[in-house]
């Protein structure tokens, strides 16, 4: 039997013990005796269980971000694995419990070379990633600034299923933007036996349904998708009352600004025009969660020769097209170039094109792939304060 490594250790520590949101006492306690003994500055918020860390190299004038997430999901892991949460109702389902330890395994290796580091490494440990921003109230306080100069380049690996070990990305809109579209149509309750007397909304919030389910197809842009998908449905109490009202909401997931803005202008029209034609009325609202994640497109060029010079070019591929999921580092790109990769962790036996997705309680990640993440962060970052700001031209933020 193959003892675990330190990074595993870490890494299954931090899955026995998940917590959700922005305030995660425990976990940052654990990451913080993780990063005490490097000689890392370390910074901590009143506002949210963050931790940012400073390493500091030679002094150049330029920095880097290297982020990780820490937030679990509330989620209910099933009985079975060895490791499993001891919290009811929360789990490390996406994988940031990999993502914490890969995090301390890259301080450690670049903490160990600090006397060749050409600059500073920022470390960015980050709650409140799963649909609570997070990275937008780290960014207020300032976590780009936090080594003195501002980061050039910022980088993030995230774990999902696929082969074992390989690490893909792409240039451009890489994850897509995050939004919630709410919807409360006011109809006139009565009782269930007269619906002649009433107006009673709920067939209507079924028509809008539908409405939805079809928009995509009717009036966007095939080559510019959303995806429109209803996820809540509120009425009712009582099966012989006719509610006054109904309340839907559903999950939009765009890559550009345009096809938001028409989902938010014609999706919007429908189903107010659609409430009206019935002598009801629709109060809908579209809210922004996270915006797309773009990838850098010279920073990312950069990054993928780097870990193909690190770990073999057949470990590194592109994306063949962007995920319909959503990250809040889009919003660290919204502010420096920066890449994110996706890193695969089936386990061996399991089917990656089948396995189950992240947020599912049946997903499993094998943390053999910690030393490589960590690895790859770190020479993300020494490469990039040696060399890879080069590349940036007039972008790189680097003092005379």
């Amino acid at each position: 039997m193959t003892l675990p490594t330190p990074l595993q250790q870490l890494r299954r520590e931090l899955h026995r013990h998940p917590e959700l949101g922005l305030h995660l006492p425990d976990t940052r306690a654990r990451i913080e005796r993780e990063l005490a003994p490097l000689d890392i500055e370390l910074s901590f918020s009143e506002q949210l269980s963050s931790i940012v860390g400073v390493l500091r190299g030679n002094p150049t004038g330029r920095a880097v971000l290297l982020r990780a997430d820490m937030d679990a999901l509330p989620v209910a892991e099933p009985a079975g694995l060895e490791y499993a949460s001891e919290r009811p109702g929360a789990m490390h389902a996406c994988g940031h419990d990999l993502h914490m330890a890969g995090l301390v395994g890259a301080a450690r290796l670049l903490a160990a070379r600090r006397d060749d580091l050409e600059g500073d490494v920022v470390f960015m440990f980050q709650p409140g990633e799963e649909r609570l921003g997070g990275a937008r109230i780290m960014l207020a306080e300032g976590v780009l600034d936090a080594a003195g100069p501002r980061v050039g380049a910022a980088f993030a690996v995230h774990v999902s299923p696929g082969v074992r070990g390989t690490f893909l990305t792409r240039s451009g809109p890489t994850l897509a933007g995050s939004n919630e579209l709410r919807v409360r149509i006011v109809g006139q309750g009565g009782h269930g036996s007269q619906p002649h007397t009433a107006r009673n909304p709920i067939p209507v919030a079924a028509e809008a349904v539908g409405v939805m389910q079809s928009f995509t197809a009717r009036r966007l842009d095939p080559f510019d998708p959303a995806i429109i998908t209803p996820t809540v449905i509120r009425a009712g109490d009582a099966i012989n009352v006719i509610p006054e009202s109904v309340e839907l909401a559903a999950t939009v997931r765009n890559f550009s600004a345009a096809t938001l803005a028409r989902v938010g202008s014609d999706l919007v029209e429908e189903l107010e025009g659609l409430a009206r034609a019935h002598g009801m009325t629709a109060e809908v609202t579209l809210n922004i969660d996270y915006p797309v994640t773009v990838n850098d497109g010279v920073a990312t060029e950069w990054a993928v020769a780097e870990l193909a010079e690190l770990l073999g070019a057949e470990r590194v591929a592109e994306l063949a097209q962007p995920i319909m999921g959503s990250e809040d580092f889009a919003y660290v790109a919204e502010r420096v170039p920066s890449t994110i990769f996706m890193l695969g962790a089936s386990p061996d036996g399991v089917e990656p094109s089948t396995a189950a997705p992240n947020h599912s309680p049946r997903v499993v990640f094998d943390d053999a792939v910690l030393d490589d993440q960590a690895a790859a962060l770190a020479a993300l970052a020494e490469g990039w304060l040696a060399r890879g700001w080069r590349a940036l031209g007039d972008r790189a933020k680097v003092d005379a």
